[in-house]
């Protein structure tokens, strides 16, 4: 599990560019996944060999009557409550405005590491200018210029140096289950039937799960921690944003886990929202498994599910091969064929293929189709293998594998999955030099 890092401030300072700029400095960083307001990303970076998860919030606007930034402002709020540090960028052009000396103040009586970033510090005089920023009183303050990366390293350093150790559990190494998906979907509702006890308060008022809770589980001979992850924690000084909230809760316990029971309401279907944190499971590389609850509510016909499923697989589109289960939670209809169904992604993401076998499948198909020639230039693939990693990952090399191009990649990973089955589980294919 990574450190969150949240970064903040008022509009039009640059912090989606730094966001960019870090999400993008690394090769093994994942893409940033879209949120859930006009401007909201998640992303991955890492600095020095080690990775946070970075939230870039929409600009902090104080006593605003524009319904959206009242929104955003909400969401900042909660990014300083969930962030284990946070960036407070500023913008040396305008010097210190009042907006700035609101956000300063709220981040006082914050008891997490705050870095002021002084942004658009891009030439000599600017360094000068950006002196006024002590007067904010958060001390140390690190001058920037996010559109061509100077100074980041620097404030780099510092935030890794600032971010706390992360606590591993060391005590067991049982695989986790997290029960993910939007709020009132049902994630509490299925784990009690899973388990048969009311274990966790359930209502019908969205975001009453105050933390993401173990259960240890047995079933079909398979021992495992199954993790309710809605974890809605009730803030007296914060007014909640329940589909912001969940995402940054999903955020976590994803990172945390072996395979996403990604909860879907079949009253309101696969939207924008249950998108989201989809994508943060497949960008995690976890095993996924869709379970459309409240089936029962749904007014069907005979090809109601064939229909519901096809739009499913239109939105994840190209990763496609991921199983989908029509349940209800109240009902307990198919709720162990849903535990069924996560035993085996688990095991299809553990699944390792001999060197010998995945040769003697795959190199006749790829000579069989070979990848287009390039600028005259034959490409010839002559030996794979199975990389060592805790998900499925396979080189293939090749004498120039810098003409291969991604509709060629996305070909040879769905033969990988015609031949060996790696059904829910995410699927990386590298071609390097021979």
């Amino acid at each position: 599990m990574s450190n969150i890092v949240a970064i903040v401030g008022r509009p039009n300072v640059g912090k989606s560019t730094l966001f960019n700029r870090m999400i993008k400095r690394r090769e093994a960083i994942v893409d940033s996944v879209s949120g859930v307001t006009r401007d909201r990303h998640y992303g991955k970076s890492d600095w020095n060999g080690k990775e946070f998860s970075l939230i870039d919030t929409g600009g902090y606007v104080v006593g605003s009557d524009d319904i959206f930034e009242q929104e955003i402002d909400k969401q900042v709020e909660l990014a300083i409550d969930e962030a284990d540090a946070i960036l407070f960028v500023v913008d040396v052009e305008s010097g210190i405005t009042g907006m700035d000396e609101e956000v300063a103040n709220l981040l006082r009586r914050v008891n997490k590491p705050v870095l002021l970033v002084v942004n658009k510090v891009d030439a000599a005089n600017r360094l000068h200018d950006a002196t006024e920023f002590y007067s904010l009183g958060l001390g140390e303050y690190y001058p920037i210029a996010s559109i061509n990366g100077s100074g980041t390293g620097e404030m780099l350093d510092a935030l890794i140096e600032a971010l706390p150790e992360v606590e591993e559990k060391e005590e067991e190494n049982l695989p986790r289950f997290a029960v993910v998906g939007r709020p009132n979907a049902g994630k509490s509702s299925l784990i009690n039937a899973l388990i048969g006890e009311e274990r966790y308060i359930v209502t019908d008022i969205a975001g009453t799960t105050r933390d993401a809770i173990d259960t240890k589980y047995n079933r079909f001979g398979f021992e495992f921690n199954l993790v309710d992850t809605a974890g809605i924690r009730r803030k007296a000084k914060v007014k909640e944003d329940l589909e912001f909230y969940s995402v940054m809760r999903s955020i976590r316990a994803i990172e945390h886990s072996d395979v996403c029971l990604l909860v879907v309401d079949a009253t309101r279907g696969f939207d924008s929202q249950v998108q989201n944190i989809f994508w943060l499971a497949e960008k995690n590389h976890k095993g996924v498994v869709i379970l459309v609850n409240k089936w029962d509510l749904v007014e069907k016909d005979t090809s109601t599910v064939k229909e519901f499923e096809k739009h499913i697989r239109q939105q994840i589109e190209p990763f496609t091969d991921v199983p989908i289960v029509f349940i209800s939670a109240l009902t307990k209809q198919r709720i162990f064929k849903a535990i069924e169904t996560a035993v085996q992604v688990y095991k299809n993401r553990s699944n390792r293929v001999p060197t010998s076998k995945l040769n003697d499948v795959m190199l006749p198909i790829i000579e069989n189709m070979p990848p287009p020639a390039y600028k005259g230039k034959y490409i010839k693939i002559k030996y794979c293998t199975q990389l060592p990693t805790n998900y499925p990952q396979f080189a293939f090399y090749a004498n120039l594998p810098q003409y291969i191009r991604d509709p060629y990649r996305r070909f040879v990973e769905n033969k990988l999955r015609e031949q060996f089955d790696f059904t829910g589980v995410p699927v990386q294919v590298y071609f390097r030099k021979k």
